[in-house]
């Protein structure tokens, strides 16, 4: 039998590189820390979270935060003015979640951001809640179909994780 250090090691070094986020190399080294302070916040408050989810309407949000009753938050990263500015799908975003927030730096003042979402402002350590989301209840389908979309993109991540070689891509 095998000594127990032996195994408990990975059998490919490989997995320890595989990427749980799809990063498609369009995100700023800004956009990710944000991503990753914010979602710090959101695990505190008690949802889990998975980024870059494709939605039911061809869209692909930036974070997705699910939470233990089933509550769904969408979280539109904002790393720059010229980023908010040049974006218009964010409102899209409303039909897949409860509530829509931006998420940005302190650089950012919070008079540029839309009326009826929530702010949220990060760093890559953390982040605290600025302005709460007005809520607007997903119809019963829609909420279905987007928790079923988040437990599919989190298994076939951890699954990408276990067995690197089982994925083409």
């Amino acid at each position: 039998m095998a000594p127990e250090s032996a195994m408990l090691r990975p059998m490919d070094s490989s997995a320890a590189r595989i990427s749980l986020v799809p990063v498609d190399r369009r995100q700023s080294e800004t956009a990710l820390a944000i991503a990753r302070g914010t979602s710090r916040l959101l695990r505190s408050l008690g949802f889990a979270t998975i980024s870059e989810l494709p939605l039911p309407s061809g869209r692909r949000a930036d974070l997705v935060a699910l939470s233990e009753r089933g509550e769904i938050w969408i979280v539109e990263i904002k790393s720059s003015l010229e980023d908010l500015r040049a974006d218009h799908k964010w409102e899209d975003y409303r039909a897949h979640c409860d509530r829509l927030f931006f998420a940005f730096t302190r650089d950012l003042p919070c008079e540029l951001f839309p009326q009826g979402t929530g702010l949220i402002v990060a760093d890559a350590y953390g982040a605290h809640l600025h302005c709460e989301a007005p809520e607007h209840k997903l119809p019963a389908p829609t909420r279905k179909l987007m928790t079923v979309r988040f437990a599919l993109a989190a298994a076939q991540r951890m699954n990408r994780l276990i067995d690197p070689q089982g994925h083409a891509d």
